[in-house]
């Protein structure tokens, strides 16, 4: 692919604000934190180059903005149409940019020979990552349990087959054996009404311990786990632990860390067979950061499921990444909504996104409803 990168262009504007928003529903607790909520902000940095507005999520700072204000947009890309790592704090919107000027969906900038002969619209795995504990003002585990399955019906009629679920109840908020017991009984419970077919994942956020989990994955054999997440503080000798036991009983669940804060050496023993898939945050570790290192990921057998919560823009980049990382697993999709942020084009059917064939990211903004938000609480150097 021949692309345009803009020569002569400069960067002329750069304008930021947070978008509020909500969640479908209001998310309760996991393992560790207390009630996450219904509202959300997405962080928002929108660029004017050579005419052309584009934008996309970044923490960029107000002296950051204006120390770039006039710089070639040429010079921010590698001839490859990288961003280059100097840029970093801007890549979204500069690869939202080289989109637009392309017209092309950053998916095909990052991975064009992926649909040289793909038939049909582009669409990648998801799955829903909102069930959380909603249930601990009920006493009675068969009450707590009709509710997350009324959350998995929920899930089933927005399209989604695969569901994310939080354990870990007895680490803070329950007593430990009332807390494992209701975790067990929830599992079993959305496994029975999200059916055979679905895909169920569960992430215990550290809040359990070797034993604990051994018996957690021993009483919700039958609902069939395909990932286990963050059972407990990355730890080497006991993920080897883990992964021996796992084999010698014959169950089939993967083993998936990374996410918020990980030990330095996870991407070693994930390379020693030790951990099945890598998490990292895909804004804060960084779209161009996961295009490098999904291929050595590949080469080592590794899968790739990029963390993404907590801010909607996750749902949407996070599957333009995805044809350039054989091993990338799913999209972990935090539903919800923003006003003046358009991702009308952006549906889930089937279990899979279903992403849109426009140029950059395929969203757009409300441009009066933005540049409100920047007058009322954001800021723009020009």
């Amino acid at each position: 692919m021949n692309m345009e990168f803009g020569t002569g262009v400069r960067l002329d504007k750069v304008e930021w604000a947070a978008l509020p928003g909500e969640r479908w529903r209001n998310a309760g607790c996991n393992a560790r934190l207390g009630v996450h909520g219904k509202a959300v902000a997405v962080s928002l940095v929108r660029i004017t180059a050579g005419g052309i507005q584009a934008f996309g999520w970044s923490v960029l700072t107000h002296d950051r903005a204006g120390a770039l204000l006039g710089q070639p947009l040429k010079a921010m890309f590698t001839t490859e149409g990288r961003v280059r790592p100097e840029y970093f704090d801007l890549e979204f919107p500069l690869l939202d940019w080289l989109g637009r000027v392309n017209s092309q969906p950053v998916y095909r900038l990052v991975a064009p020979a992926s649909f040289e002969d793909t038939p049909g619209p582009f669409s990648v795995p998801c799955y829903d990552t909102s069930f959380y504990f909603d249930d601990l003002h009920l006493n009675d585990d068969k009450a707590a349990v009709e509710l997350m399955q009324a959350q998995a019906q929920e899930g089933l009629s927005r399209g989604h087959r695969a569901f994310k679920i939080k354990v870990g109840r007895g680490a803070f908020y329950m007593p430990l054996n009332e807390g494992l017991q209701r975790d067990i009984a929830v599992v079993n419970g959305i496994r029975e009404t999200a059916g055979s077919s679905a895909t169920l994942m569960i992430d215990a956020n550290n809040g359990y311990n070797f034993n604990l989990i051994k018996d957690l994955l021993l009483r919700t054999r039958p609902a069939n786990i395909f990932w286990l997440e963050e059972p407990f503080h990355e730890d080497a000798v006991l993920y080897k632990h883990l992964k021996e036991w796992l084999a010698a009983e014959q169950l089939g669940v993967l083993l998936a860390d990374g996410e918020g804060h990980p030990d330095p050496d996870l991407l070693i023993w994930a390379e020693a067979g030790l951990v099945d898939i890598i998490q990292y945050d895909l804004r804060y570790y960084g779209f161009e950061r996961w295009l490098a290192l999904g291929p050595v990921l590949d080469a080592a057998g590794v899968r790739s499921a990029p963390h993404n919560y907590g801010g909607l823009y996750g749902n949407y980049a996070s599957a333009h990444i995805a044809p350039a990382i054989r091993g990338f697993l799913f999209v972990e999709w935090d539903g919800g909504f923003a006003a003046g942020l358009d991702d009308t084009a952006y549906r889930i059917k089937d279990g899979r996104v279903m992403v849109p064939d426009r140029p950059g990211f395929g969203l757009e903004l409300d441009d009066k409803h933005f540049s409100g938000q920047v007058r009322l609480a954001g800021w723009s150097v020009a």
